[in-house]
This record gives structure tokens, C-alpha cells and sequence, in this order.
């Protein structure tokens, strides 16, 4: 969620990444194909090359998550895939094949979200539902007494998806970051990259996306009711973090607060709590994080129990 204040001027990357996405994707899509089709000689170096170019799609994200979103925990997160994005690289090209099916994950992660990312139509229909839905709940819990539910003030787009509070004078509005999309397609395209039955699969995926859909409605609806009622007005609480966020407008602190402190260290939480509910539908998930976690620490990791190892083996100690 972004405040209706923020400032359009501001220089973004956006324009320019979301470019060099859809030519990620296709590289990765391209590194599928080859290995499906028994080529990993070409599968590999393409693959390896698509990293690369994800290293450098997190690196020029750096600034709009540092300056422009201000957020601290997703720069950190940017920061950490840029080195992390080309080791995984490195360690492909360097022979470790079993990395093929984390790169499938991630063409199809793109494939979820690159539309609802570049598409006019799509970001809309996706925000106004999400911002409908935000206002539905607020009105039934009966905690947003005088809000009205606006048009883009900004006027930067004409979506219906603005939140004023005449109380405080203050607004907030659901952005795409507020959709929950990102963590949908993280799930959608870990659970499609994964060899499993159909079944399982499906079933992870419809409990995944509907937890994460519940959850971000009850995010949005703290955000908006914590800001416009300025919950976290509190005098000790606003030079720290006016300092940390680098704000002048002491009506930002519970923004802040609500959003970029309590609710993404919460989501961060959440994600692994979902992670761990749906490898139990499909425990395949975990050579993934088995594969990601021994390229990163340089040692043999294993979640697998033995129930859940294939063909029911042990796992060596």
C-alpha cells in the first residue's frame, strides 16, 4: 500500500526492469524448452545466462526499493539475490544440473506475474478487486466509520482504490504491491516446476493462493485503518522512525509502521508457515529448498524425513 502523498516525480527503474523481465523470462522459458527437449548441453549455459540476467534485474531494483519504496526488509532481500542469483549461475554452469528444476520455478513464477505486472487491464482489474474486497471488510468489521472508498486522487491512474479518511485528512491507496501477486506466483511456480501427481499439486496451489489471498486482505485492512486513524501517532515512536525512513511528515510514521515494519516482518513469517503447510501435499517442494540451501551454504542440506523421501528411502544423516 502507498500512501497517496508520494511523490510522482521521483526517478523509477520500473519502466526500465520491467522490460528486462520479459527477457529474463523468455531466457529461462528458453532453458525449459531446451531441457525438455533432452538439449541441457544448450539448456545449461542458457539457463546459467538467464541468472545472470536476474542478477542484474535485482541490482537495478536496489534503488527503488531503498529510495523510492523505502522499504528495509525488501532491500535487504534485493540486495542478498543480486550475489545470490549469480552463484546459483556460477554453480549451474559449473556442472550442478539439479538447479534446472529451481530454474524452471522461476519461468514459471514469470509467467504468473509478468502480466498482471505490464497489462493496463490486468493491474487494474487485479487492484480494484483487491481494493473492493479491502472495503468490504472494513465496512462488515465495522472500524472505518466516515473512510471513503475513492478514485486514484493522484491521478496517475483512474482506478478505484483509495482509502480518505476525513477524520485525519488522511489517505492510502492499494497499489500492485498490494495484491499479493508476487507471493502467489512464488507458489504457483514452485509447486508447477515440481514433479508430482496432479492432484497434490493442485491441491497445494488452491490452499496456497487462498491463505495468501485472505492474508494480504487482512494486511491491506491494518495498513489502511492504522494510517487513517493514525494508530501509531505516538510521539517516542516518530523521530525513530522518521529517521529510519527518512520522512518529514510525522503523518507518514503510522504508514510506515503498519506497513513497512509490522506487516512485511509478519509476511515474512507467514510465507514460511505457508511453505511448510503445503510440502506436506507436496514434500517434492522440498528438494527445491534442499538444492537452494546446499548451493548457498557449500554443504549437503536435507529437510526430507524419511516418510517423505522418494520411494519412501532413508536420507543419509
Amino acid at each position: 500500500m502507498s500512501l497517496s502523498t508520494q511523490s510522482l516525480t521521483e526517478f523509477s527503474v520500473l519502466p526500465y526492469t520491467d522490460v528486462l523481465a520479459w527477457v529474463v523470462m523468455a531466457v529461462f522459458v528458453a532453458g525449459v524448452v531446451l531441457d525438455r527437449r533432452d538439449r541441457r548441453d544448450l539448456a545449461v549455459p542458457v539457463t546459467a545466462g538467464a541468472w545472470g540476467l536476474f542478477a542484474v534485474f535485482w541490482f537495478l531494483l536496489i534503488h527503488h526499493f531503498a529510495l523510492i519504496h523505502r522499504s528495509a526488509i525488501q532491500t535487504v532481500l534485493v540486495v542478498v539475490a543480486v550475489p545470490a542469483c549469480l552463484y546459483v549461475g556460477w554453480q549451474l554452469y559449473g556442472g550442478r544440473e539439479s538447479l534446472l528444476t529451481l530454474s524452471r520455478a522461476i519461468a514459471f513464477m514469470t509467467i504468473i506475474y509478468l502480466p498482471f505486472e505490464t497489462s493496463y487491464v490486468a493491474r487494474q482489474l487485479l487492484i480494484e478487486t483487491v481494493a473492493t474486497q479491502t472495503a468490504a471488510v472494513i465496512d462488515a468489521l465495522g472500524i472505518g466509520e466516515g473512510v471513503r472508498f475513492v478514485e486514484d486522487p493522484t491521478g496517475e491512474t483512474t482506478f478505484m482504490n483509495t482509502f480518505w479518511f476525513p477524520e485525519t485528512g488522511q489517505a492510502s491507496r492499494i497499489v500492485f504491491a498490494c495484491t499479493g501477486i508476487g507471493s502467489i506466483a512464488i507458489f504457483g511456480g514452485l509447486i508447477a516446476a515440481v514433479d508430482a501427481p496432479r492432484r497434490k499439486k493442485a491441491i497445494a496451489a488452491t490452499v496456497s493462493i487462498a491463505i495468501i489471498w485472505v492474508l494480504n486482505i487482512g494486511r491491506n485492512v491494518f495498513i489502511a485503518v492504522a494510517n487513517g486513524y493514525q494508530w501509531f501517532a505516538i510521539q517516542w515512536l516518530e523521530g525513530p522512525v522518521m529517521f529510519l525512513f527518512g520522512l518529514s511528515d510525522a503523518s507518514r510514521v503510522s504508514f510506515f509502521v503498519a506497513d513497512r515494519i509490522l506487516s512485511q516482518g509478519l509476511a515474512v513469517f507467514a510465507l514460511v508457515g505457508i511453505a511448510f503447510l503445503v510440502s506436506r501435499w507436496v514434500p517434492e517442494l522440498l528438494d527445491i529448498g534442499e538444492e537452494l540451501l546446499s548451493v548457498l551454504l557449500g554443504r549437503d542440506v536435507h529437510l526430507r524425513t524419511p516418510e517423505t523421501a522418494p520411494d519412501g528411502g532413508e536420507i543419509d544423516p
